[in-house]
């Protein structure tokens, strides 16, 4: 899952991205000092500076307005320039044509034998445009918050499993789209109280005797905590359908007993809309499902069983009934996903519209183009960054809404966004974590207090420190395709766990 970092302050940085249990959370609740391979990736987000019109992240996983999302303060690191525009996300092509259709030329042969050429009769309608079911719109607004920045959203409809009714499923809009965990998780608000209660519970835990027991988890991220019990639902995003997997419901009525080991390594609750900064998360990241390690051992602060809402325990999971990647449990189109988003002016955008893909090299669409940098990582995402001489633990998470990295020659307002006079043009090398692959990536960092007057919602030059890790949230998105394959899965060319771009 991934972890947030929003320490809530105007223009706070955000980072989103799912921390392990073992990894103490560093800055405004941002986890991510531990590099190991396993170790869950936390975002956290710096606030934003005071004064700025725009509003901190949230430590919730939705980043905060204008406030940068990502994991803990990385290494200082130079700013891309952002000014230069990165490619135009191309669009994607219809879906692949179902065998035995001809789409050569502008003649098709009927069932019948005979032959149609264009529309023959001046009253034929138009044929209709394919439908391409693996796609979603992504937005990227403050339609939630003002404060809200670079933190992309996609609607997600949930429902009871095997149910079609309309009292029997709820559409969401405002989900935080989040490369860097793993899991849905939505706010009981979102869903209404009413029909989150019709949503079965799930049980089962290792270490439960009984196996009647519900499970309930604490997800740390960097920005903070997510409390909640697990259920089972039906989970549909654009045409695509991950059937009765585990997501955790946040801030249910019906469990407002934490235990202490979650409250007191999860810095602040992002257990409502408003601390969050979206309706919930949508974590599409390397792994199935977002704690293997808990299968084997009852982990603190993760899953729990709870015989009553009031009392708890440490519980082991078995995979299946942990909260699940929904693009794992598709049908088809499952290996991994694709973002686009279009580049931006200096100056930042109103708001964006972009697209998400699922599948990789499972349709015309979503192919992997034979030049694309592709970079072996982690499990968890994690590879290596050299920035100014020095190297970093990285992480590509679109759930943080900055670029976080430390540069000690880069000004910034205390626990929020870096500052510098004039833009500064930087760039740093991608490392992967298998051969010699290396993509030197240019970027840029402005200065975040004369960007968030202009109450826009959607910026590639926004950076704040964060001292153990190099994080490449949002910002990197903007104007490329990133690609996130599936751990153990073969995604185009290569087996993941890779991102390419």
């Amino acid at each position: 899952m991934k972890t947030f970092f929003s320490c809530r302050a105007s223009g706070r940085p955000l980072v989103v991205a799912l921390l392990a249990a073992s990894v103490a959370l560093t800055a405004c609740g941002g986890g991510g000092g531990d590099d190991s391979p396993n170790a869950p990736v936390n975002d956290v987000a710096p606030n934003k500076p005071a004064g700025s019109a725009i509003a901190p992240v949230v430590a919730s996983a939705v980043p905060a307005a204008s406030a940068p999302a990502a994991a803990s303060p990385s290494p200082a690191a130079s700013a891309p320039a952002v000014a230069s525009s990165p490619i135009a996300a191309s669009t994607p092509s219809a879906a692949t044509p179902a065998s035995g259709t001809s789409t050569t030329g502008g003649t098709q042969t009927a069932n019948n034998g005979s032959s149609t050429t264009g529309n023959t009769k001046a009253n034929d309608p138009p044929p209709s445009p394919p439908v391409v079911v693996n796609t979603v719109p992504i937005t990227v607004d403050n339609t939630l918050d003002s404060t809200i920045v670079n933190t992309p959203y996609v609607s997600v409809k949930i429902c009871v499993p095997g149910a079609q009714g309309a009292t029997q499923c709820a559409t969401v809009d405002h989900m935080l789209l989040d490369t860097g965990s793993a899991g849905v998780r939505v706010t009981s608000a979102a869903l209404g109280a009413a029909f989150a209660a019709r949503l079965p519970a799930q049980t089962g835990a290792g270490n439960d005797t009984t196996g009647k027991a519900a499970l309930a988890q604490c997800a740390i991220f960097a920005s903070g905590y997510t409390w909640g019990p697990i259920k089972r639902a039906d989970v549909k995003i654009g045409g695509e359908t991950a059937s009765n997997i585990p997501i955790q419901v946040i801030g249910d009525s019906g469990f407002t007993w934490i235990p202490n080991d979650c409250t007191a390594r999860g810095a602040s609750s992002m257990n409502d809309v408003a601390k969050l900064g979206a309706n919930g998360i949508v974590g599409i990241g390397h792994l199935a499902h977002d704690f293997p390690e808990a299968a084997q051992t009852a982990l603190a602060a993760t899953y729990y069983y709870c015989p009553t809402p009031w009392s708890c325990t440490a519980a082991t999971v078995p995979l299946d009934k942990q909260t699940a990647n929904p693009v794992a449990a598709f049908a088809t189109d499952n290996n991994g996903t694709v973002i686009r988003l279009p580049a931006l002016p200096a100056t930042g955008q109103a708001s964006v519209t972009g697209e998400l893909l699922f599948g990789i090299g499972t349709r015309d669409n979503n192919a992997l183009p034979a030049g694309a940098t592709r970079l072996t990582v982690t499990d968890r995402g994690l590879f290596t960054t050299s920035y100014k001489g020095r190297t970093f633990s990285s992480i590509i998470d679109s759930g943080s809404n900055g670029l976080f990295f430390y540069d000690s020659t880069l000004p910034a307002i205390s626990g929020g966004w870096y500052v510098p006079t004039i833009t500064q043009n930087l760039s740093a090398s991608m490392m992967s974590n298998t051969g010699n692959a290396q993509s030197t990536v240019p970027f840029a960092i402005a200065d975040s207090s004369s960007l968030f007057p202009l109450g826009y919602a959607a910026h590639d030059n926004l950076g704040a420190p964060l001292n153990s890790m190099f994080m490449w949230g949002l910002p990197f998105f903007f104007g490329r395709s990133v690609y996130t394959a599936l751990s153990g899965v073969l995604a185009g060319p290569q087996t993941g766990p890779y991102v390419a771009f």
